[in-house]
């Protein structure tokens, strides 16, 4: 009997068949991820520099907006500024159009005043008269025995001389005066109208024993004082009664003179604000005593000035007979 070799479903020759097919199979699976990873590469490159193009595209559009906004500030600072100078215009035209109407003001009244003197010269040419000589009198001030002296002096710019910017002589001239009415007087000072001292102030705002040497001294400060005060001898006066006036002292019989030629604000707060700082006993008597020497610069210098030439002259009146004074015009100016 012949025996038969058995039969094998699978050979080596398949085998090796199969083998080499899986080998093939994932040698070219080796070489497709070789080329994906290669691919891979190249398009993260591009994508970086597309990525480094956007970043500096941005960074350009950063730059212009930066400057953008530059402009745009510069623009509205600039918008800002001629907003401004149009409003200075606009004030500046305005205080024009004001002194022009002032201007106009003081140039009908100066015609109109023109006007009446022709008149009056036409009349008095058609009737001449004697006119007399009128000699300088010395101020007019009643004595009243006083031992403490306060001057308050209107230095501003109608008290002062155009050409050289000082006080009045006349101004100096009448101070002196009213010092020679109190030879005995004992202490002096001298404010401006807004209540500066106007002395050294190594006297610290107290009382100046007074002396020949005081008196000079008080001249010359006078005539070289060069701070501008206010048109208006309200704050001086209350000042001198608030900061000199020692109601705690009986031996003192104090006097205020006032120098000035205008007045701006109203007489009632005045007179009240005196009236409580001066008060009268039960003999309507007061311890301080006020006086004032007025001069009519207001007038003389610009005729739409001559209503507050006019008030102070009817302040000081009032207020000096009130508080036992005497209230003096100075025509012969």
């Amino acid at each position: 009997m012949i025996r038969r070799r058995p039969v094998t479903l699978f050979s080596l020759s398949f085998l090796d068949c199969i083998c080499c097919g899986f080998g093939a199979i994932i040698l070219l699976f080796v070489l497709t991820i070789g080329s994906q990873t290669t691919s891979l590469r190249d398009l993260r490159d591009r994508l970086q520099e597309i990525m480094k193009e956007r970043l500096a595209e941005l960074v350009q559009y950063r730059s212009r907006r930066e400057d953008r906004q530059r402009t745009a500030t510069r623009s509205n600072i600039e918008v800002e500024e001629a907003r401004k100078q149009q409003e200075s215009l606009k004030l500046a035209v305005s205080r024009l159009e004001l002194q022009i109407k002032d201007r106009l003001v003081s140039h009908r009244a100066l015609m109109a005043e023109i006007l009446r003197l022709k008149e009056d010269l036409s009349t008095r040419q058609k009737t001449p008269e004697l006119i007399l000589p009128i000699p300088k009198t010395p101020v007019g001030m009643p004595i009243s025995p006083s031992t403490h002296i306060v001057f308050v002096i209107d230095t501003s710019g109608s008290m002062r001389d155009s050409t050289t910017e000082r006080i009045w002589p006349v101004v100096v001239q009448k101070i002196e005066e009213t010092l020679d009415l109190y030879p005995q007087a004992k202490f002096i000072q001298v404010l401006d109208a807004d209540g500066h001292f106007v002395l050294a102030r190594s006297t610290d705002q107290q009382w100046v024993p007074d002396a020949p040497e005081t008196r000079d001294a008080i001249k010359r400060a006078v005539r070289r004082y060069s701070v501008y005060s206010e048109s208006n001898p309200v704050p001086g006066i209350l000042q001198a009664l608030k900061r000199l006036f020692d109601p705690n002292d009986p031996a003192m019989k104090m006097n205020i003179f006032i120098f000035g030629d205008e007045f701006t604000g109203t007489a009632d707060s005045v007179l009240r604000a005196a009236d409580q700082l001066n008060p009268a006993d039960e003999n309507g008597k007061r311890p301080v005593i006020i006086s004032a020497v007025g001069f009519p610069t207001a007038v003389q210098l610009d005729f739409a000035m001559s209503n507050t030439g006019v008030k102070f002259a009817n302040l000081m009146r009032e207020l000096t007979y009130q508080h036992g004074g005497a209230y003096i015009a100075v025509v012969d100016y």
